[in-house]
């Protein structure tokens, strides 16, 4: 069912553009249909945060349930904001404490850059595990993405992330390995997703401390997991929410800061992710690059253009089978006077099993 614009955020509008189904508040007060409240604690950097509104609320809407989605982006305190993306904040996205004042049926939780290799170590890391702290007693269900997975994992099981010798970059095959939990439903037993990241934790951990690995890659790494009980944490290592382009937008960025010598390296291609075709664009862009890099003479624009059609999107009905299937469940919980069964026999007290 759709979204509801219940603000004024721009994202409702780009979504209209682009075909999608958003009601209007006075329409949606017309329908005798149940809402659901869906947070969205965005903590993403300036160039990719109105991106990755796009990509979540796509996502949510396109969830098959008889329900209205009203989702509501906010983000936390300690993450470096220019002054456009800090006026974007302040003017649509609602406060943590009127969060709190209004619930939510679920939260959604980005990922973020980091600046040391210690995540206890960033400014957001308070913030951030309040937030968490909050979310554990009050909403049915957390979904969280990459940097967010490895934040709650080492705040919920002291579990630390690993330094990889080389970026995980790129679009990679992956295996269902749990087909028996409802997350994973009637979806391709073998499907893509793209990942983006430094640092990983492995399946051996995870499986320690009781997560249970549904979906995992051998080239990759784990990619869904969830906590013991099954849906209280949902955790993504890559990235099913990207869009198609948004890989090449990394390449991109990567390949400029190159040009303007804020790194000595030329960024690899993303696995798995560009033809033969666009490999061989943009190895004869990179000779222009370097000559440009050394002589100083005018960079040519960089060919995104030129390789749209042949950039293929072969992860996004997964992804979206997997939200439908976790937004389903909390249907289910929560018209079920939020009584949560798979949480009986786990300590009322420490559902999760934190630390103290």
């Amino acid at each position: 069912m759709p979204l509801v614009a219940h603000t004024n955020l721009p994202t409702f509008q780009r979504l209209r553009e682009e075909g999608e189904e958003i009601l209007e508040p006075e329409r949606a007060r017309n329908q005798d249909i149940r809402e659901m409240h869906i947070g969205l604690l965005n903590m993403m950097p300036d160039a990719a945060l109105e991106a990755t509104e796009r990509q979540f609320f796509r996502l949510v809407g396109a969830c098959n349930q008889i329900v209205q989605f009203h989702i509501h982006p906010f983000t936390v305190n300690g993450l470096k904001r220019s002054p456009e993306a800090q006026a974007h904040i302040d003017q649509y996205y609602e406060s943590f404490e009127q969060i709190k004042r209004d619930g939510l049926d679920a939260l959604i939780i980005s990922g973020a850059n980091v600046i040391g290799p210690r995540l206890q170590d960033e400014d957001f890391w308070q913030p951030l595990t309040e937030v968490f702290f909050w979310a554990k007693d009050n909403v049915t269900s957390i979904l969280c993405s990459c940097l967010a997975t490895h934040a709650v994992m080492q705040y919920c099981y002291g579990i630390e992330r690993t330094r990889l010798p080389g970026k995980r970059w790129g679009v990679f095959p992956h295996k269902v390995i749990d087909r028996s939990h409802p997350l994973v439903a009637e979806i391709n037993t073998r499907f893509d997703v793209p990942h983006s990241r430094f640092n990983e934790i492995f399946q051996r951990d995870m499986e320690k401390h009781g997560i249970r690995v549904l979906v995992a890659s051998k080239e990759a790494g784990v990619h869904l997991a969830v906590s013991a009980d099954g849906f209280r944490i949902v955790f993504f290592q890559g990235h099913p929410e990207y869009d198609d382009i948004s890989l090449l937008k990394e390449y991109k960025r990567e390949v400029l800061r190159f040009y303007r010598e804020e790194t000595s390296e030329y960024p690899p291609f993303p696995e798995h992710y560009f033809s033969e075709q666009v490999q061989k664009i943009f190895s004869d862009y990179r000779q222009h690059v370097e000559v440009a890099r050394k002589t100083g003479q005018r960079l040519e624009p960089f060919p995104e253009n030129v390789v749209l059609e042949d950039i293929d999107d072969t992860w996004r009905d997964s992804a979206k089978a997997v939200f439908n299937n976790w937004l389903g469940k909390i249907y289910q919980l929560t018209n079920q006077d939020r009584r949560l069964p798979f949480m009986d026999g786990i300590d009322p007290n420490n559902p999760l099993g934190l630390k103290k």
